[in-house]
């Protein structure tokens, strides 16, 4: 499934906002991999398939970081949440609450201290809007830099005449915006990282100035591969207000599950063996399928053989199990053998069940099935007397006050 990467733009007064603006853009269709980046107005950003994801980045200029102790009893889908979170960063906001958009991170649990992402909502609901006329909706909003609790990160970003240093991870914590410059790396506790602690990113412009700068090596990071780890993050920020619905979040996770599980490269042997399984399941059932055809037609065979050798003069064989019932009929007919169809072996029987002190008023027989009348009897009678008339090869049943007797698998001589 393809994914839309899409930067939002920060307020630049005198700046063209809207559908007429241009957004920097990434596709991308494993999630790690650029297929296309550029620049465009949102109208002439690509067309994805149905089903493809929109990701928003909110640029890390947009966003404050906070950290709060989340009291227990309050869950992280409860509608206290976000008054509770405005009351305790009430005096840390620089702007009126309900100028804020907040966020929680993802995995946050009451009880403990929980990372909330400040935006200002007027914009992002413009910049969400501005997606919406476009007709490319965000599937989710993800942070450009997010905190992280592995080692200390420094990125150097932005254009040559305005460098940012963005420090994440260490003792940070949360996500620090600063110039690129000498003066203020000494705001950042490079002193307490060991050199072998300290990761340094820094857009291709930037690289020879941030190594000379830092002293440290740098690792070359573009702001397409930037991105592309971003919308990997488990960061939403469609949260409170702009969240969706309980069913679309899911969908969300379970799409994010599926992407990873059919791209990622950390699930390629996964990948090999569900479909190494597979094929095995299919290649076995094909066999299985086989030898059971193999096997009817073998069974098909030796009745049909069986048939013509008892009687040569059938030429045709048709349904082979009924034209031998037939022709068996026919020579019990002609030899006057006792069959079970016959009244005398109907009589048989039903004397072998009946109590000796019941006695029939009339018989009624005819096409191999006898009607006993008058025999009196019971509903716990007749069930124990179809049992024992089963066993002697009949199908009997309670008909008003008589008894329907007829042989079982025996059929109409022709």
């Amino acid at each position: 499934m393809s994914t839309l990467i899409i930067c939002l733009l920060p307020p630049v007064p005198g700046a063209v906002h809207g559908t007429a603006a241009s957004y920097d853009y990434v596709v991308t269709n494993d999630g790690r991999a650029a297929s296309a980046h550029s620049s465009a107005p949102l109208m002439l950003l690509p067309t994805l398939a149905r089903g493809a994801e929109v990701v928003a980045v909110v640029p890390v200029t947009m966003l404050s970081w906070h950290q709060v102790d989340v009291p227990k009893g309050v869950g992280m889908a409860s509608p206290r949440l976000r008054v509770l979170l405005e009351n305790l960063l009430e005096d840390r906001l620089l702007d009126e609450p309900d100028q804020v958009h907040l966020a929680a991170a993802p995995g946050a649990a009451a009880g403990s201290a929980v990372w909330v992402a400040a935006c200002d909502r007027p914009w992002l609901r413009a910049q969400l809007h501005a997606l919406e006329s476009a007709g490319r909706p965000a599937s989710r909003i993800v942070p450009e830099f997010s905190p992280d609790a592995g080692p200390l990160q420094l990125h150097v970003i932005g254009g040559e005449a305005a460098a940012q240093l963005i420090a994440t991870g260490g003792a940070v914590g949360g996500v620090k915006c600063l110039p690129f410059s000498a003066a203020a790396l000494g705001l950042l506790p490079l002193s307490e990282a060991p050199a072998g602690e300290v990761f340094v990113f820094a857009e291709p412009v930037h690289a020879a100035h941030a190594e000379r700068l830092l002293q440290r090596k740098t690792a070359l990071l573009t702001r397409t591969q930037r991105w592309l780890d971003a919308a990997r993050s488990p960061w939403d920020l469609a949260q409170f207000e702009l969240a969706s619905s309980g069913r679309t979040r899911t969908v969300k996770r379970l799409s994010g599950v599926g992407r990873d599980l059919w791209h990622s490269s950390a699930w390629k042997p996964t990948r090999w063996g569900l479909g190494l399984l597979l094929v095995a399941n299919l290649a076995g059932l094909n066999v299985w399928a086989w030898q059971t055809q193999s096997a009817l037609q073998t069974q098909r065979m030796a009745v049909q053989d069986a048939l013509l050798q008892t009687f040569p003069q059938i030429k045709l064989v048709v349904d082979a199990p009924l034209q031998m019932q037939r022709q068996l009929a026919v020579l019990r007919q002609a030899t006057g053998t006792s069959s079970p169809r016959d009244l005398e072996a109907m009589l048989s029987a039903v004397g072998s069940v009946v109590p000796a002190e019941r006695s029939a008023d009339g018989i009624d027989f005819a096409a191999g099935e006898a009607r006993f009348k008058g025999l009196k009897l019971q509903p716990g009678d007749i069930t124990a007397m179809t049992a024992q008339l089963k066993t002697l090869g009949y199908f009997s049943r309670l008909d008003g006050d008589a008894l329907m007797l007829r042989a079982e698998g025996v059929v109409t001589t022709p």
